[in-house]
């Protein structure tokens, strides 16, 4: 029997893959299927907040030109009617920093007896570096004079060794103890105690002072 062939050609089945090729493409089709999960998981719902809980990032290591609080205790400020917070061994610095405190000098904390003067320090805007936006700050120079030294006539507070004149009206003023002039010094404040019981029986005015011994004990005089 003769055979023949039809005009139409039969479809041939597609060679099969080899395996290895096969499981290529098998693993190709899960990593991608696994990058598409990761990135519609991130893709929050609008109106959805994310809240990251790592905590803040810590800063490099190394030293900073200025403290975490705006002239805060060991910074050095400038002089002038502009204060500004400075490098201690710029040129520009003036003064150190002693202590510094919240609220206001007649309310808060004493300053060191040390204290040449007092700033007044509000740190406001977008840039402040800290939440003690406002106080004062208990200044000392870099180099003399230093009025807030016993004696020297100057200063925010009265210390033991300092000089004053009073008044009729009960109030004192401090002045400088070698002031030789007409307002020559009247009263020397020789100690400080808690009580004025506690003061010398020569005692001829109580001062008023601050911290834990807040009565000082005077002692009349016209110089030294």
């Amino acid at each position: 029997m003769d055979e023949r062939v039809s005009s139409g050609a039969r479809s041939r089945r597609p060679a099969p893959l080899p395996a290895r090729v096969a499981l290529a493409a098998r693993v190709v089709l899960a990593v991608a299927a696994v990058v598409v999960a990761l990135l519609l998981a991130a893709c929050e719902a609008p109106g959805r907040t994310v809240t990251d809980d790592r905590g803040p990032v810590p800063a490099p290591p190394g030293p900073s030109p200025y403290g975490v609080v705006f002239l805060g205790p060991g910074d050095c400020s400038s002089r002038g009617p502009v204060i500004r917070e400075v490098f201690c061994r710029s040129e520009k610095a003036a003064a150190t920093v002693l202590a510094r405190h919240l609220g206001t000098p007649s309310s808060g904390p004493p300053c060191p007896d040390a204290t040449d003067f007092v700033l007044h320090v509000s740190e406001t805007g977008a840039g402040a570096r800290s939440r003690l936006t406002t106080g004062y700050a208990c200044m000392r120079n870099l180099e003399p004079p230093h009025p807030g030294d016993p004696g020297q006539g100057g200063g925010p507070l009265t210390v033991v060794g300092d000089c004053v004149t009073a008044s009729r009206a009960g109030e004192v003023t401090e002045t400088a103890c070698a002031d030789a002039g007409g307002r020559a010094p009247r009263y020397r404040v020789e100690s400080a105690v808690r009580r004025r019981a506690q003061c010398p029986d020569d005692t001829d005015l109580f001062v008023s002072l601050r911290g834990e011994k807040p009565v000082g004990c005077a002692r009349r005089s016209t110089g030294w």
